[in-house]
């Protein structure tokens, strides 16, 4: 990415790096005619190294494989934050969440006892697309409040069945995790599984989630395959505490962190048979990606960021940039993207080409990706913010990434620093962030320093909705 010391063009340029389009394209109105449908597959905790495409040598991946070979694989893709509660709600909302107020300096994600939740005023991709007419349905984690108000049944899904927060909350055993690793037991985690705002099993029956997840959402296909729909498949897994189904136990050279994720890739196999034998699958546009990096503290039982630096928690590499697939036949052109793309930019994507138009009361930070999808154009997104909690830590603009706080994550990868010089990575050139360039290229520093300084002068912050608890 070229970098320019006109003040019109770096103007210029920072306000098309960091505000999103409101206007749009002619790809979305032509889609609106006949509007797809949409399927999100959204893994928890899978790293960036954790799929066969993405280059792991013993986690069999057949079907993602074949799903990137024939749709496009993006290779500098990110989520809104690197831990749960924040990360679906940036991509629900298409808004990082230091503007809805879902994220926290207190608590990093929303637990059982949270009185809060994703705030009634903020606008759903769920509610987007009713506005189509769009049958909907949440199935998986969902993680954004527990409370009745706060349920996708609420947020604008017509359905819901999974468990309302991460798989490894309400643990009943004083046991460490390490103690039953190797036989964990559901009734050690007294999660509850529902169906719409009913409780109908608990403790979770955690063996067969993966499993029942992807039935519920081939049920939900085959009942709506007549108009259009949106299907938010959100995996409980491969976040700890990990189980598997028979079938897979015990088939993968990886082990049980391996057995998950190949139970994983089979349900997307089996959603997109069916796709095809309904005749779908020339309208249905599939994403496959994960909502931060691998939880790297839990060993073995944790997945891997590839070549990437650090994982979970953190704003490395490793903790936001995920691997990411966009599949449909004959609509998206097949390739290996390496532009920038993140989960926001769903929101606004799939609002075009429903032909909703997107909010204009509001920032909206997702930008358009349909020029990529169909035509191979440059992605408009020239800009990734990396927060942690409501503070900014670092900025990649182009090529080019700078920190500004750095802190590790789960006892690993050092405390807070806070650094005068930002660290300088080109993380196209140096995707591990080993080689600080940061006194080689003040300009560089410069220009990102002006980008976010006109962000920070839009940004209005939400009341924090995570920090109190019961």
């Amino acid at each position: 990415m070229r970098f320019f010391t006109n003040k019109f063009l770096l103007y210029f340029l920072t306000l098309f790096a960091v505000l999103p389009s409101f206007l749009s394209t002619c790809y979305g109105q032509s889609q609106a005619k006949n509007p797809p449908n949409f399927v999100i597959i959204f893994a928890d905790d899978l790293g960036y190294g954790d799929l066969g495409i993405y280059g792991h040598p013993t986690i069999k991946t057949p079907n993602l494989d074949k799903m990137a070979m024939e749709g496009q694989k993006w290779t500098n893709f990110y989520v809104g934050a690197s831990v749960c509660t924040p990360s679906r709600a940036a991509l629900l909302t298409g808004r990082l969440p230091v503007r809805s107020g879902m994220c926290s300096d207190k608590n990093r994600v929303l637990f059982p006892n949270s009185l809060h939740g994703l705030p009634e005023s903020e606008v759903t991709l769920a509610e987007q697309l009713k506005k189509a007419d769009y049958a909907t349905a949440a199935i998986g984690k969902w993680h954004l409040g527990d409370k009745p108000q706060y349920l996708p049944t609420n947020n604008g899904f017509d359905y819901y069945f999974g468990i309302p927060y991460s798989n490894d909350m309400d643990k009943i055993t004083d046991k460490k995790y390490w103690d039953f690793a190797d036989d964990i037991q559901a009734s050690y985690f007294n999660v509850p599984l529902m169906r719409n705002t009913e409780i109908v099993e608990r403790p979770a029956e955690q063996h067969s989630i993966t499993k029942r997840y992807t039935e519920e959402a081939i049920s939900f296909i085959k009942k709506h395959k007549d108009r259009p729909f949106f299907v938010y498949l959100a995996h409980n897994l491969p976040h700890i505490p990990l189980f598997a189904s028979k079938d897979f136990e015990g088939k993968s050279k990886r082990g049980l962190y391996g057995d998950v994720v190949a139970e994983i890739d089979h349900g997307v196999g089996q959603i997109i048979a069916e796709l095809k034998a309904d005749g779908l699958d020339k309208n249905t546009i599939v994403v496959f990606t994960s909502d931060n990096g691998p939880w790297l503290s839990y060993k073995t039982h944790g997945g891997s960021a590839g070549l990437l630096r650090a994982g979970k928690g953190t704003t490395w590499e490793g903790g936001m940039r995920e691997p990411c697939i966009f599949w449909s036949p004959d609509k998206i052109k097949p390739a290996i993207v390496e532009d920038l793309g993140t989960t926001m930019d769903l929101f606004t994507t799939f609002s075009n080409m429903a032909g909703v138009p997107v909010p204009k009361d509001r920032v909206i930070d997702g930008q358009d990706l349909s020029g990529t999808l169909f035509y191979q154009e440059q992605s408009p997104r020239k800009a990734v913010f990396y927060y942690r909690g409501t503070t900014l830590y670092a900025m990649r603009l182009g090529d080019y990434k700078a920190h500004f706080i750095t802190e590790g994550a789960y006892g690993m990868f050092g405390r807070k620093e806070m650094h005068d010089l930002p660290l300088l990575f080109n993380v196209d050139q140096d995707p591990s962030e080993q080689y600080d360039i940061g006194e080689d290229h003040p300009e560089i520093i410069r220009q990102i320093n002006a980008a976010i300084k006109l962000h920070r002068s839009k940004l209005v912050k939400g009341k924090d909705q995570l920090a109190d608890r019961e």
